[in-house]
């Protein structure tokens, strides 16, 4: 017979492309994971990676598989969920899909107040990409998603949840630091610090530089990271400026090391969306945190931004 467990451990495999990342997202040694693979094969009397070197991947046992092993789970967690329900208590785990910075300031916040209405939930967050966060929701790996786009899908609805200000930074010493303004005409003249093409920041800035008639190409970018925590810090180091979220921006503030410079005419905000499956069956813990940001909309979004901006 088949268990659950098993079927677990080679989901995570097929994903992670790797037995040790594997062990990694689910806790185990990866001798564990192997044997639960190991296990399986003989148990189905087939070979589900294809070793080459230590890279794996999915035999065609195993992609057959595949869809087979997400159905499984789904009903299994379909089944508790269903036994939880009536005994009128949301239990269970609640898995959400989000990117970095949100994961880091915005979750955990939002996380803690709503355990405080089911403390039997059991609460995973995965950071990931925003295009692998809708990749995920649209073929029911992930119940629920926090994205900083609305991406047109029939199968997808979105709730707002919370405003997010991008604001420009510069180092402390820079000569805008202290009048605290700048022009948009100013920015192409400025070494700058951005974030990789396809992130929520980096989209919001090009558009708001837009309206002002500059151009990517008029920009004098002088280093790309692919997070916003270090980008903060290579402004504190002197490299150039850089538009983030004011939640990244808060430590650096607070420790003196950068400034906030408004810059006229332009005033850059996103909404951070949480996002579900329209056509997924959805566990009760999903559907209590939605009905909880529904119901608590206004007050969550104003502890979250209070609590976020004071954690530095």
């Amino acid at each position: 017979m088949v268990e659950l467990t098993q079927l677990k451990v080679f989901l995570a495999v097929a994903e992670a492309g790797s037995f040790s990342r594997a062990a990694d997202k689910l806790h185990l040694s990866q001798s564990a994971v192997s044997q639960n693979i190991q296990g399986l094969e003989r148990l189905l009397g087939v070979q589900l990676f294809i070793r080459h070197g230590r890279s794996i991947h999915l035999s065609e046992a195993g992609q057959a598989l595949l869809p087979l092993a997400h159905d499984s789970l789904n009903n299994a967690r379909m089944i508790v969920d269903t036994m939880n329900t009536l005994q009128s208590q949301v239990v269970g785990e609640l898995e959400l899909g989000c990117s970095t910075t949100s994961g880091k300031y915005i979750l955990p916040s939002l996380v803690a107040a709503f355990r405080r209405e089911h403390p039997a939930v059991r609460v995973s967050i995965a950071v990931l990409s925003r295009q692998a966060v809708i990749d995920r929701l649209l073929d029911e790996r992930l119940g629920l998603g926090v994205v900083s786009k609305q991406i047109e899908n029939r199968q997808l609805e979105y709730q707002p949840f919370f405003d997010d200000r991008i604001v420009l930074i510069v180092p402390r010493a820079h000569s805008w630091a202290d009048y605290g303004r700048a022009l948009p005409a100013d920015i192409p003249d400025q070494p700058l610090i951005v974030r990789e093409p396809q992130a929520g920041t980096t989209e919001i800035m090009l558009a708001g530089l837009a309206q002002h008639n500059i151009r990517p190409e008029m920009l004098n970018v002088v280093m790309e990271i692919g997070n916003a925590e270090a980008i903060e810090m290579a402004v504190e180091e002197g490299i150039g400026i850089a538009f983030v979220s004011e939640l990244v921006a808060a430590r650096g503030l607070a420790h003196g090391r950068i400034r906030v410079v408004d810059v006229d005419g332009l005033d850059l905000r996103r909404s951070l969306f949480i996002a579900r499956n329209v056509n997924a069956t959805p566990t009760h813990a999903q559907v209590a945190l939605w009905s909880f940001l529904q119901l608590n909309h206004a007050a969550i979004a104003e502890k979250l931004a209070a609590h976020a901006l004071n954690r530095e």
